[in-house]
């Protein structure tokens, strides 16, 4: 994931996001290999930024070129329809308010999309003395991300995926061969994970739950994928 920001001291690059549900199970399996979540942090460039977090008092730096862009659009539009939306976005944006904050209906998502005005991707304004991690954490529920995890003696490892992914989407961010050959997922809840020595005391606790392939992952669950290819 990229962050833009702008208006705030942060160091650019990347930076390990500090997870302490893969903390908790790097403690408890004691893999030989543990994968965090990075996050790159990028100034005063939001093109290529899923997230961007400006500070509070500087919100206008970002909405001011939406306003230019939009303006400048106005201008050639003969869509009374499309006039109407980009007025909606310049009010909007004249009262502070990014346009990731501002309800659309679909068709109007539809061309702000085309567009891509800055402030219709997820804008998280903070204030100076707030620190990287809470960054982190307020940018992924902006952009309404989770984590779900696997974890073993091999391996810890923290995957982000959109909220209301299946388990499909999750099985092929691990490998593509697991979502091809998908047959049954077992899941469990972290929490009922950590009370337990490992996956299998957790089937043997009636704790893991198996699960087709529509199953809708839960923010924060251990998954192992049951494929055959």
């Amino acid at each position: 994931m990229k962050i833009g920001f702008t208006g705030l001291n942060l160091p650019p690059g990347k930076t390990k996001y500090k997870d302490e549900n893969l903390l908790a199970l790097e403690m408890k399996d004691k893999p030989k290999k543990v994968s965090p979540f990075f996050v790159e942090f990028i100034q005063d460039e939001f093109v290529q930024s899923d997230v961007i977090v400006v500070h509070r008092d500087k919100i206008l730096d970002l909405l001011i070129l939406d306003m230019e862009k939009i303006e400048s659009r106005l201008t050639r539009l003969t869509n009374n329809g499309e006039k109407a939306l980009m007025m909606k976005c310049l009010d909007n944006l004249e009262k502070e308010i990014p346009l990731c904050d501002v309800e659309f209906d679909e068709e109007g998502k539809k061309i702000l999309k085309t567009i891509a005005p800055f402030s219709f991707k997820p804008v998280v304004k903070v204030d100076e003395n707030i620190d990287i991690n809470t960054i982190i954490t307020l940018s992924l529920k902006k952009a309404n991300y989770m984590f779900f995890y696997t974890s073993g003696p091999t391996e810890s490892h923290a995957w982000l995926v959109k909220k209301g992914s299946d388990i499909i989407t999750c099985a092929g961010k691990i490998h593509n061969d697991l979502a091809h050959g998908f047959i049954k997922g077992d899941v469990v809840s972290l929490q009922d994970y950590l009370k337990c020595h490992n996956f299998n005391d957790c089937r043997a606790k009636g704790l893991v739950k198996v699960v087709d392939r529509d199953y809708i992952i839960q923010p924060d669950e251990l998954i192992e994928i049951r494929f055959n290819v």
